[in-house]
């Protein structure tokens, strides 16, 4: 009987051809009974200056397998050998990988150096951590960014997710949040570009490097111009990096990714190529499972918490396309992105009314942040009312009741918009932090009409309330100075 490591070692060796190609998904034929396990990496071995990796998906029958492409398939022919690895693809994480952007594969893509030979790689197929291992910890994750902590409080160790159409500020927000997680909780921060452009993916390396985050930030891309395969995988590859911080190093690790919607719509590209019945609106079958396994590896255990946050696109701003739902199943946290805030200039564009947060409870948040929280909602919530008959009538035919809640909200809209520090260079504004209980004294002062005397534009892109207190003297002053 031969060994188990002898028959890796011939499994190893095992070479077959390929059979079909169809786009980024080719059959490969092997001899009867060596068929390569499903997740298992193939290396196609061709004359062209690239490598060309594949990832078994499928046994068709005792002889053929269907593989994905991780890179272009262009000029591939039948009858080129491919080589069965073995084993699952593997991609480098620990200490080596910070501060670099790296591929699918876990190649530099940045003109650095290669890694160091020594680098550990882990599979980028796992299971997800027991339940009983995990953590139920429920310390909230401060963002420094207002709207979001008082309204739609993010966990340590949950999951997030930012939807919203295009250009609505999603990568902006993302990037705003990794700065928040390097300088304040010094953790590492893992950001994978799913569907990426390469402008994007160039604008987010420069403001890592001139902010001074990159050294604590791994930067993974499967960028829009790359096969789906890439695509589909490059999450998986990102979230490995996060799971060896997080079992090994014991460290916290923010997760953030870059586009959500991006994956599925790689997975259903490669489910077509695969001949694959379209389901609703023509996305994959396996829609619910892929996206599950994903999220369900995103887990805290004792010590330590992978904080994940995920931008999301809304197709056609519709919330209720199958993937959005079914991504948001998956989260504590829903950050909604409005277009019509952004129209109106109120940056970050959440929807104040349209978000929700399962950590916004007084167990949780305590009785102060969660009554000044439900104020803040219910003064925006009858604004909101009142926006048809103000615009037909004008605000004086409404009641005095109603005059001040409109007074308030309108402060409190402007009050929860804030500059950020990563678009300091664009706006000229200087970006401002704020600290959880700075933003509840601030819309606890508005609620109770300190403000009302102010002017509104005093309250619009600051801070704190004592720098809209300044921004309001000074405005005074100057207006004395011209009378």
């Amino acid at each position: 009987m031969p060994r188990h490591d002898e028959l890796s070692t011939k499994r190893n060796r095992v070479r077959g051809a390929v059979a079909a190609v169809r786009g980024a998904v080719i059959d490969v034929s092997f001899a009867e009974g060596s068929l390569p396990p499903i997740n298992s990496a193939l290396t196609v071995e061709w004359d062209r200056a690239g490598p060309l990796d594949l990832e078994v998906h499928s046994h068709l029958d005792q002889t053929t397998l269907q593989a994905v492409a991780f890179q272009s398939t262009a000029g591939l022919a039948r009858g080129v050998p491919v080589l069965a690895t073995g084993e699952p693809i593997m991609v480098p994480v620990g200490e080596s990988v910070l501060g670099r952007l790296l591929d699918v594969m876990g190649e530099p893509q940045d003109n650095g150096p290669p890694l160091p030979a020594d680098t550990p790689r882990r599979s980028i197929h796992a299971a997800p951590p027991l339940l009983r291992s995990q953590s139920t910890a429920t310390d909230i994750f401060e963002t420094g960014i207002k709207v979001i902590d008082l309204l739609t409080p993010m966990a340590q160790g949950g999951k997030a997710a930012m939807f919203g159409g295009a250009g609505v500020g999603k990568t902006v927000l993302v990037m705003e949040l990794i700065r928040a997680m390097v300088e304040k909780y010094e953790g590492i921060s893992v950001f994978a570009g799913i569907g990426e452009r390469s402008r994007e993916g160039h604008e987010l390396l420069t403001e890592m490097q001139r902010s001074g985050v990159l050294a604590r930030t791994v930067l993974v891309y499967g960028q829009m111009n790359e096969p789906p395969g890439a695509r589909w995988r490059a999450a998986l590859t990102a979230l490995t990096m996060s799971e060896y911080f997080r079992d090994q190093k014991h460290r916290n690790v923010l997760l953030l990714m870059d586009n959500v919607f991006r994956f599925v719509q790689a997975g259903a590209e490669v489910s077509s190529l695969l001949g694959r019945l379209p389901s609703r609106v023509g996305y994959q079958p396996t829609l619910a499972s892929e996206v599950a396994g994903l999220e369900e590896r995103i887990a805290s255990v004792a010590g330590s918490a992978v904080t994940a946050i995920q931008a999301v696109y809304v197709p056609a701003d519709d919330f209720t396309d199958p993937a959005v739902t079914t991504i948001s199943g998956h989260m504590d946290c829903v950050v909604v992105l409005s277009r019509a805030q952004a129209a109106e200039g109120f940056y970050p564009a959440i929807d104040p009314l349209g978000s929700s947060s399962m950590l916004l409870d007084p167990l949780v948040v305590g009785e102060d942040h969660y009554r000044t929280a439900e104020e803040v909602r219910q003064a925006l919530a009858r604004f909101r009312e009142l926006t048809d008959i103000i615009s037909l009538l004008g605000v004086e035919e409404l009641g005095a009741a109603d005059r001040q809640i409109v007074k308030r909200a309108r402060r409190l809209q402007r009050f929860l918009t804030q500059p950020f520090m990563v678009t300091e260079a664009f706006t000229g504004m200087k970006g401002a932090s704020v600290a959880l209980a700075d933003t509840i004294a601030g819309c606890r002062a508005i609620l109770d009409g300190e403000t009302d005397d102010w002017a509104e534009s005093s309250l619009y892109m600051v801070g704190t309330l004592a720098d809209a207190r300044a921004k309001e003297e000074k405005a005074n002053s100057a207006d004395k100075a011209e009378t």
